[in-house]
C-alpha cells in the first residue's frame, strides 16, 4: 500500500480501539458464584468426565463443533510471499472474521513457526483435538500439496487448503454455467491455463472431475508451456505437462475455449483473444489486475464471458462464496473430511443458485434492475443471502451420502431455518448500503466540513466512492485540516459567510424569497438567511447545485430540521415528516420510527409513519413486518395513548389489508414470535420475525434506540428523514465518523430513489 494516508488507516484499523480483528466471547452466563462454578471448578469436572468416556462428547460440551483453526506458516500470503508467521497473522485473522460474518463459524487462528514439513504436520495433528475443522492457507507450494494430502489422511476432522480449493470450487461452477451458455461440452473444450500454483492445480484437476480431458488442457508456468519433455518438473506440474508442439501463451491461445489465469497482470493481449474459439470463456483472477483488463477484453471480444476477481465487474470469482459454507455443512454432520463429493456438491450447488430468481435485495445492493442468469451472471454474488441456505445443505448431504457424516441430519426443513437464523448476527446491512451507493454516487453537501469528524467522514465518502463531497464551511479551516488528515483531493470548498459567494447567495436568496415572500419572508431577511450554512446548503439541493445534503454534527437537532421544512419541505403526497434508526442487532436490522420528529402522534400520523417506514424497509430489499408498540396488548388497556395505536392498527388493516402490520403490541411480544404464537395465535405477525417497530411517541422511540445503541453497542444508521422532497438527512449531535459514513451512503441511496421516481 503505497499512499501514505491509506497505509496509516489501515494500521490504525488493525490496532485501536483494540488489537486485531476478533476476540473470544462467552456463551454462558457468568455473574453470579453459582455460574463460575458451574463454568469452571467443581462443575466443569462432569463435562471432563463424559469426555473421558467418549471423546465424542467434546462437541456436545464444548465449541469444537463450530471451532475452525485457520492455519499458516506465512510462506505465500497472497501479495506478500515469504512473509513468516507473525506478519501473516493479520491475514488470518481476516480470514476468520470471513468464516464468522458469512456462516458463523468461530475461529482461532494459529501461525505456526516452521517451514519444515514433518514439523508443520506434527504441529497441527497436536493440537487438532481442539478443532472440529482446518483450515489450512498461505502455505507455499508444492508443500502445501503435501501437508493437505497428509493431514487429510492422519486426522478425522475436514481438512481444506483453500488457497488450492476455494478458487477451484467457485470457479469451477462457473465455468460449467459459462458452457452451458456457449453451448459447449465440458469434455471437448480446450483449455488453457495460466499458473501452476496451488489454485492452479486444484482448478485444472477439479475441472477434470466435472468431465473435462486432460490432453485438452494446457498448462503455463513462467517459463511457458509446460511440456512433457521439460526437466525438473514437479509431480504436480508434470500431471499437467502436455506433448502438444506448443511453448507459449500466445500459441496456446489459438483456438481454445477457455482461459483460465490464475497468474499475474496483463499477460494477455487483445490479439490473443482475437484467435480464441467462438464464445471464449476468460476467468482473468489475478488479483488485485486480472491477465487482460475486463473493459479490453469485452470491447475486443462481444462474445466473450468473462470473470474476474474483482467486485467491481460482473461475475466476481470470490473464494467467501465457498470456504464458509463449505465448512459449515462439514461441521453440522460432524464429517471427518471434505471429500470430493463434498466439493462437486458445493460446485453444483453454487452453479444451480446462479440459475434461480435473483432476490430484489440483492438486487438492490448491486444497483441492477433484474439480475437473471446470463452471461453478466453466471455466479452468485457474494452478499446472497440464499448461499447459507442452500450450499452447506448440499455439502452436508454429499458428506452422509459419501459415507463420511457422523451425525446425519433428519430434519432438512429445521436445519435450513436454522441455517436462516444463523445471519441474524451477521450485519450486512451496511456493506449492502455502501455498495448499492457505489453503483451511482452523488454530489452531497457536507454543511459542517470544518469539523474534523465530518471532513474525516468526507474523505471516506470520496476514497471509497460512496460520493462526491462539497464542503461547506470556514475555507481556512477546511484546508488546515486537509492537510492534517492528508486529504489532498480539489472538491469544491464553500463558505457560505465568504464575499466570494455573493452571486451565489442572492441567487439563492432571490429563489428563497419568492418562495416564502407570503410568508413574512423580506429579500434582506433571505439574503442574511443565506449566510447560514443550513440555509445555505439546503438551497444548494433545491437549486439542483447537489443531489444532497449532511448536517446536524454540531447543532441540535430542532434547529437544523427547521431550515430544511421551509426550504425543501414535504415530498409531493406525503402528509407528515418523521425518521426511522436502522439498528443492527443480534436478530438481524430492525427499524425503529419515529426517532426524532412527531412529539406526540395521533393514530393516523401513526399509520403514516407505518406506511414510510414500510417503503424505507422496501428500499433495502426486505420484506416488512411491522409491530405497532405499547404498552399494553390487544385491547388489554383502555387508555388513550393505546387506544391511538389500535386505531392506527385498524386503519392500516382495513386500507391496507397487504400490509404485514399488527398490534397494539408490548415490545417482548412483538420481538418473541414463539411467545406471540403461543398466547396471540390470531395476530397478522404470528410465525413472522418483525424487524419493523413503531413507537406510539418520540420519547419511546428515541429512548430506545440511544439504549440499544449505548447498552448493546447495536450500530445506528440514521436518523432516515422520510417524507422529504429531496434527500436531506441529519445526523445525531457529535455523531462518530462511522455513522457519518453511513448517513452519507443513505443520502445517496435516497437520491439514487428520487431520481429514479422522477424519470
Amino acid at each position: 500500500m503505497s499512499n501514505p494516508r491509506k497505509r496509516r488507516e489501515a494500521l490504525v484499523y488493525h490496532a485501536k480501539p483494540t488489537p486485531g480483528k476478533i476476540k473470544v466471547v462467552p456463551t454462558k452466563k457468568y455473574a453470579t458464584q453459582r455460574d463460575l462454578a458451574l463454568a469452571y471448578s467443581p462443575g466443569v469436572a462432569e463435562p471432563c468426565l463424559e469426555i473421558e468416556k467418549d471423546k465424542n462428547n467434546a462437541y456436545k460440551y464444548t465449541t469444537k463443533g463450530n471451532l475452525v483453526a485457520v492455519i499458516s506458516n506465512g510462506t505465500a500470503v497472497l501479495g506478500l510471499g515469504n512473509i513468516g508467521p507473525e506478519a501473516s497473522k493479520p491475514v488470518m485473522e481476516g480470514k476468520g472474521l470471513l468464516f464468522k460474518i458469512f456462516a458463523d463459524i468461530d475461529v482461532f487462528d494459529i501461525e505456526v513457526d516452521t517451514e519444515n514439513i514433518e514439523e508443520f504436520i506434527q504441529t497441527v495433528k497436536n493440537i487438532a483435538p481442539t478443532f472440529g475443522g482446518i483450515n489450512l492457507e498461505d502455505i507455499k507450494a508444492p508443500e502445501a500439496f503435501e501437508i493437505e494430502k497428509r493431514l487429510k489422511e492422519e486426522l478425522d476432522i475436514p481438512v481444506m487448503h483453500d488457497d488450492q480449493h476455494g478458487t477451484a470450487i467457485i470457479s469451477a461452477a462457473a465455468l460449467l454455467n459459462a458452457l452451458e451458455l456457449a453451448e459447449k461440452n465440458i469434455e471437448d473444450v480446450n483449455i488453457v491455463i495460466s499458473g501452476a500454483g496451488a489454485a492452479a492445480i486444484s482448478c485444472s484437476r477439479l475441472y477434470q472431475s466435472c468431465g473435462a480431458r486432460r490432453e485438452n488442457m494446457v498448462m503455463l508456468d513462467s517459463k511457458g508451456v509446460i511440456r512433457s519433455d521439460r526437466e525438473n518438473l514437479t509431480s504436480q506440474k508434470a500431471e499437467f505437462a502436455t506433448d502438444k508442439d506448443l511453448n507459449t501463451l500466445d500459441e496456446a491461445m489459438k483456438d481454445a475455449d477457455v482461459f483460465i489465469g490464475l497468474s499475474t497482470s496483463d499477460i494477455v493481449s487483445p490479439e490473443m483473444l482475437i484467435t480464441m474459439a467462438e464464445n471464449p470463456i476468460v476467468f482473468a483472477m489475478a488479483n488485485p489486475d486480472p491477465e487482460i483488463a475486463y473493459d479490453l477484453a469485452v470491447k475486443t471480444r462481444e462474445d466473450i464471458i468473462m470473470a474476474t476477481g474483482r467486485s467491481d465487474h460482473p461475475n466476481q470469482v470470490n473464494n467467501v462464496l465457498g470456504f464458509p459454507f463449505i465448512f459449515r455443512g462439514a461441521l453440522d454432520v460432524r464429517a471427518t473430511k471434505i471429500n470430493e463429493e463434498m466439493k462437486m456438491a458445493a460446485v453444483k450447488a453454487l452453479a444451480r443458485l446462479a440459475k434461480e430468481p435473483v432476490p430484489e435485495q440483492v438486487n438492490i445492493a448491486y444497483g441492477e434492475t433484474k439480475l437473471m442468469f446470463g452471461r453478466d451472471y453466471i455466479i452468485p454474488k457474494p452478499f446472497d443471502p440464499r448461499l447459507i441456505a442452500e450450499v452447506p445443505p448440499a455439502v452436508a448431504k454429499a458428506a452422509m451420502d459419501s459415507g463420511v457424516a457422523k451425525e446425519p441430519i433428519e430434519d432438512w426443513e429445521r436445519y435450513e431455518n436454522q441455517l436462516l437464523e444463523r445471519l441474524g448476527s451477521d450485519n450486512k446491512m451496511v456493506r449492502l448500503l455502501i455498495n448499492r451507493a457505489k453503483m451511482n454516487p452523488k454530489r452531497v453537501v457536507f454543511a459542517e466540513a470544518d469539523h474534523l469528524d465530518v471532513l474525516k467522514a468526507a474523505q471516506i465518502a470520496y476514497d471509497e466512492g460512496i460520493a462526491y463531497p462539497i464542503l461547506l464551511g470556514r475555507k481556512e479551516a477546511i484546508k488546515t485540516l486537509m492537510e492534517e488528515i492528508e486529504f489532498d483531493v480539489d472538491l469544491p470548498i464553500i463558505d457560505p459567510k465568504s464575499d466570494e459567494e455573493i452571486e451565489r447567495k442572492n441567487r439563492y436568496a432571490e429563489a428563497y424569497w419568492k418562495h416564502r415572500k407570503r410568508r413574512g419572508v423580506t429579500l434582506y431577511s433571505a439574503q442574511k438567511k443565506m449566510r447560514e450554512r443550513n440555509y445555505f446548503a439546503a438551497m444548494m439541493v433545491n437549486e439542483g447545485d447537489a443531489d444532497a445534503l449532511i448536517s446536524g454534527y454540531s447543532r441540535s437537532y430542532p434547529s437544523v430540521v427547521k431550515p430544511m421544512l421551509e426550504l425543501i419541505g414535504k415530498a409531493k403526497g406525503a402528509s407528515r415528516v418523521a425518521t426511522t434508526n436502522i439498528m443492527m442487532t443480534q436478530r438481524g436490522p430492525m427499524f425503529l420510527s419515529d426517532t426524532s420528529i412527531n412529539i406526540d402522534p395521533t393514530a393516523k400520523d401513526l399509520a403514516t409513519i407505518a406506511q414510510m417506514t414500510s417503503t424505507v424497509v422496501k428500499m433495502f430489499g426486505m420484506e416488512p413486518v411491522i409491530a405497532m408498540t405499547s404498552y399494553s396488548n390487544f385491547g388489554s388497556s383502555h387508555n388513550d395513548r393505546a387506544s391511538k395505536v389500535r386505531e392506527a392498527v385498524s386503519y392500516l388493516h382495513r386500507f391496507y389489508p397487504d400490509m404485514i402490520v399488527d398490534g397494539e403490541l408490548q415490545t417482548d411480544f412483538a420481538l418473541n414470535s414463539e411467545m406471540l404464537q403461543d398466547i396471540f395465535p390470531f395476530s397478522k405477525l404470528a410465525g413472522r420475525k418483525v424487524n419493523t417497530l413503531v413507537f406510539p411517541n418520540l420519547e419511546a422511540a428515541n429512548i430506545t434506540y440511544k439504549l440499544l445503541k449505548e447498552l448493546n453497542k447495536a450500530d445506528s444508521i440514521g436518523p432516515i428523514m422520510m417524507g422529504m422532497r429531496k434527500p436531506v438527512h441529519i445526523l445525531q449531535l457529535d455523531a462518530s465518523v462511522d455513522e457519518i459514513v453511513n448517513m452519507t451512503a443513505i443520502a445517496v441511496v435516497d437520491a439514487q430513489q428520487k431520481e429514479k421516481r422522477e424519470q
